[in-house]
């Protein structure tokens, strides 16, 4: 079940329903592997509607680390999710705005 209080969401890739959750170690293997700018400008992308793939791949493998997932991007890369490229996006803008709600704001 998924805990939004914890910042979790949920995801289903390749038939499998995975929980989501960026943890601050998650985060900063986040801004780490960041092609451009930092977490604010992540953040600021997502709030503008310019984020790219390669944006969302890279929050959607840091929230699954954050969970406890093992692996790396290149093991999505033929990976199947439900609800295809736009499911993952509004999944990665979710598990972002989770990650920095206050108590009490939306989520």
């Amino acid at each position: 079940m998924v805990n939004p209080w914890r910042g979790e969401v949920a995801l289903t890739i390749d038939g499998e329903r995975h929980l989501m959750r960026l943890t601050l170690g998650a985060l900063a293997e986040l801004e780490a592997g960041l092609a451009e700018g930092s977490l604010v400008d992540l953040v600021r992308r997502f709030e503008e509607g310019r984020c790219s793939t390669r944006d969302v791949l890279a929050l959607i493998v840091a929230g699954l680390r954050g969970a406890g997932w093992p692996g790396q991007a290149p093991d999505l890369l033929a990976a199947q999710i439900e609800g295809g490229p736009m499911a993952a996006a509004r999944a990665a803008a979710e598990l972002l705005a989770r990650a920095f709600a206050l108590p009490g704001e939306g989520g």
